[in-house]
């Protein structure tokens, strides 16, 4: 599992970085959990949910009981 935080960065840096790490992801990792808060609004956790919910590399986009935590399920991962 990888464990990013991209409070504080714009949705193009987010989304830059999300996807610079499923690029560079080792195929035996299994979930990229991605930490965008939700208290001061909902635009990169909207971001993240919409662009990432097709990417070739995500199987699924899981939401917890965390509001401010968006958990992207990989295709081929080892759980």
């Amino acid at each position: 599992m990888i464990e990013i935080d991209v409070h504080g960065l714009t949705q193009n840096e987010a989304k830059n970085k999300i996807t610079q790490i499923l690029k560079s992801a080792n195929k035996n990792v299994y979930m990229i959990r991605i930490i965008h808060g939700y208290h001061n609004g909902t635009a990169l956790r909207n971001m993240i949910r919409k662009s990432f919910r097709k990417h070739p590399r995500v199987e699924r986009i899981e939401i917890g009981m965390n509001q401010g935590v968006t958990e992207l399920i990989l295709k081929g991962g080892l759980q």
